[in-house]
């Protein structure tokens, strides 16, 4: 299932390759994040790339434009297939991200992340933002399609706004997913604004990161397969969407 992306939040080398090896075929790609780049580096985003999965460095790149612009062009040498940077980091920032990307034969893509799926309205306020939290996301979204990024990342409750907004050429790619080990479970988890696998797509999603449901779970195999059979459920009935849409049922 290509949309199903794995988030590899685990500490080591080993348990990120045996995850891996156990997902392949089933994931469409691995994210990896802060947690594991930092416990093991690049080296593990290359060993992956090098092994034909599609990568998703999930770091956050928010810096001064030159500084980005490297950090991206260091990506791409590992094997990246795509990277997220901060919306909020600016125009200059975005298109010097973008730019980076396109000069490379193995251009990733570059997707901005928009508001973090841990943040409400509430916070979004202590922080000194004064717009409406989906107005936020629809301006960082505006923004990073404007200069030139791929995408963006949004949580699910912001996707059938933002596919409305910005047409079907955006990539949209959704963490926040929930289900499995997770069902009926509020503490310890820091995701305020979440939708199942299926929800997410059938909002418009292009890509969703699944980590602590399938990795968390007893059996991650049988978790990720089930994901992907509820997203494979979908696709009938978002054909038929379609024809209705157009006039055709």
């Amino acid at each position: 299932m290509d949309q199903l992306l794995v988030a590899l939040d685990v500490d080591t080398r080993e348990r990120a390759l045996e995850l891996a090896d156990l997902l392949r075929g089933t994931a469409g790609g691995f994210k990896i994040g802060s947690r594991l780049f930092t416990s093991e580096g690049p080296s593990l985003v290359a060993t992956l790339a090098d092994r034909g999965d599609r990568v998703f460095l999930d770091l956050k790149y928010h810096d001064i434009p030159t500084v980005v612009a490297e950090a991206v062009r260091a990506a791409a040498r590992l094997g990246t297939w795509m990277l997220t940077v901060h919306a909020a980091g600016g125009r200059v920032m975005l298109e010097a991200a973008a730019d980076a990307a396109r000069q490379r034969d193995r251009r990733p893509l570059v997707v901005g992340v928009t508001v973090l799926t841990s943040l409400d309205g509430a916070e979004l306020g202590r922080l000194g933002v004064d717009r409406a939290l989906p107005d936020q996301v629809d301006a960082l979204a505006d923004l990073a399609t404007a200069a030139g990024l791929d995408g963006v990342v949004a949580s699910p409750r912001e996707v059938e706004r933002l596919r409305a907004r910005l047409g079907q050429a955006p990539t949209i790619v959704t963490p926040g997913i929930r289900g499995g080990v997770d069902a009926g479970q509020t503490g310890g988890d820091d995701q305020v604004r979440t939708l199942s696998a299926a929800e997410a797509v059938s909002a418009g999603a292009s890509y969703i990161v699944v980590g602590r449901p399938i990795i968390a779970s007893p059996d991650p195999l049988a978790s990720a397969r089930a994901i992907a059979r509820e997203l494979d459920a979908r696709k009938p009935q978002e054909t038929g969407d379609r024809r209705q849409e157009a006039g055709e049922a």
